[in-house]
Formats: structure tokens, sequence, C-alpha cells
């Protein structure tokens, strides 16, 4: 079983690694994709990539806003929702915490709200609220606040749910990137069943009069069973990942999610942090590891955070 440690380095390797193997294969159907064993870091000859100016091993805006997320983290010690926002802008202008400083994927409802944050919006209503602004941007970023956060499950759940807010202001995908924090804080202790813990854990945290509650209830559907699509809709993208996380190993849970099509980086990015931690850095492929780029941004950062996580 792997260690703590291992653990945390597992979920932020695991979400980059995942992300940038699924880059490539955005955007196809899946029937348009290699088969399963095929799909790589380096996709076969002749297979038509999605972002093909982009090197093999770059993950995309899904790692960058996440380290982003992180760097706010550990600089300021809590959650700053105005020094994220500012982090998501100098990503968005500047390229940081993008590998070669190159940005090239940006959702529709994140570019909303940077464009929100540069006319001078405050962070925590920068992001779009209608109920259409439910993409998979806040959920795909949000896994490193489980791994630093050493509050209560209420407290993650409070943070986990405004750190959406910079981008993606729907009550939707507020409660989906809660419930994703806990499932994944579960998983760091190696509960034996990760997901009902979570699920058990939040209706308690909302109340059942909550409309939080019944934004889980009516439209999240934890106790249905795992079936995903791989598309942008973070409802969906919550259940692709649950869905392909019955995979054992870390490599076929990436596979599994790129396979669904679509929105491939960003699901492989949501279940591949998750499978890090739950099988530790160790389970991640040594090639794709070899084959991701910009360890550096990654390396000073997760020493910080491991730091943090051995302090009693």
């Amino acid at each position: 079983m792997p260690h703590f440690a291992e653990r945390i380095a597992g979920g932020l390797w695991g979400l980059l690694v995942g992300d940038a193997v699924g880059v490539p294969y955005e955007f196809h159907a899946p029937s348009e994709l290699p088969p399963y064993a095929a799909l790589d870091m380096l996709p076969p000859a002749g297979f038509r990539r999605a972002h093909a100016q982009v090197p093999p091993g770059t993950w995309s805006d899904d790692g960058a806003q996440a380290l982003a997320l992180l760097a706010s983290l550990l600089a300021c010690g809590k959650l700053d929702l105005d020094d994220l926002g500012r982090r998501l802008v100098a990503w968005y202008d500047h390229g940081d915490m993008a590998v070669d400083r190159v940005v090239f994927d940006v959702g529709i409802q994140t570019a909303e709200a940077i464009r929100a944050l540069k006319a001078g919006a405050a962070a925590h209503v920068a992001g779009p609220r209608h109920e259409r602004a439910n993409g998979n941007g806040s959920l795909m970023r949000v896994l490193p606040l489980a791994l630093w956060h050493r509050g209560s499950d209420s407290e993650l759940v409070r943070d986990a749910q405004a750190q959406s807010l910079v981008t993606h202001g729907h009550l939707r995908a507020q409660v989906c990137c809660a419930l994703y924090c806990l499932w994944a804080r579960r998983l760091l202790y190696a509960a034996p069943d990760a997901w009902a813990d979570a699920v058990a854990t939040l209706r308690t945290i909302y109340g059942s009069t909550s409309p939080e509650y019944a934004e889980l209830a009516e439209h999240i559907r934890p106790d249905d069973p795992p079936q995903g699509q791989g598309s942008g809709y973070v409802v969906d993208s919550l259940h692709s990942a649950r869905m392909v996380f019955q995979a054992h190993t870390y490599a076929d849970v990436v596979r599994g999610a790129i396979a669904l099509g679509h929105d491939t980086d960003t699901t492989a990015c949501i279940a591949g942090g998750l499978a890090g931690v739950r099988d530790g850095v160790q389970a991640i492929p040594a090639a794709w590891m070899q084959q991701l780029r910009g360890k550096a941004l990654v390396g000073p950062l997760l020493e910080q955070l491991l730091r943090l996580a051995a302090q009693p």
C-alpha cells in the first residue's frame, strides 16, 4: 500500500500525466481513436492529433490551472480567491504554469471569467453563474486543494466550492468540486469505499433542506451506477471519472478515460489524479513520467507540499 507522501505525489503527477496523455486525442469520437492498447503519450503514426502543434507530453489548461491553484495555496497559506484570480490571468496572458508558456486550450466559461477579472470583477463573482455554464473547468483543477487541505471536511467543502466561483459560479459545478475533493480525501486516507463515504459525508454537511443537497440529489445523482460519455459537462466528467476509476491500474484508468473520446485530456486528468492518489506515484508508467514535459515547474511545488504534509 502506498505511503501518504506517495499518494500526494501520485495525485499531482497523476493529474498532469493523465492530462498530457489525453491531449492528442481531444475532440475525437470514440470510433475515431486508435485501439485501446495504442492509447499512449505518443499516438501511433498516422493518427490525426488534436493540437498538432503541441509536442507530445505537454499538459493543457487543466494542468496549468491545477498548478496555479497549488502555487496560490502554498504562497498564501489559505485559499485566496483574489490571488487565484490573478494567477489565472497570468496563465492566460503570459503562460504561467503552462509548458513553454504556451496556452493552447481555454474553456469557454474560463475565458469569459478571465475577461471579467481583467475588467475589474471581484474573483468571487467572476465566473458565470447561469445553468449552461456548467463546464468542467473548475473540477479539472481542484485536486491540489484536497492534497493541500488540513481543515475539516466542512472546510474542505467550503473551499472546494469557493475556488469554483472564480470561473464557474453555478452551484452544480461547486457541488461537483466538493464531492470530488471529499472523494480524493477519502482515497488519500485509504477508505475502503471512498465514493460512498464522500457522498454520505457531503449529505450530512449540506443537510436535506439546502439548495446544495437538492443539486446533489436531482442533478448529480451520486447513487446511480457510474455512466459517462467523456463530455465537457461537469456532471458527466465526474461520472466518467468514477466509471473509469473502476480499472485496477493507473494506466488503465487513463486509457479508459481517453477511450470515451471527446474531452479526453480533462477526463484523464480528473480520473488520473484520483488513480495516482489511490495507487501512489510509483504506479504511473515510467515511460509516461519520462515523456512528460515541464517537470521543472512541478518539483518545487511538490517539495513544498510534501513538507507541509509531513508536519504534525
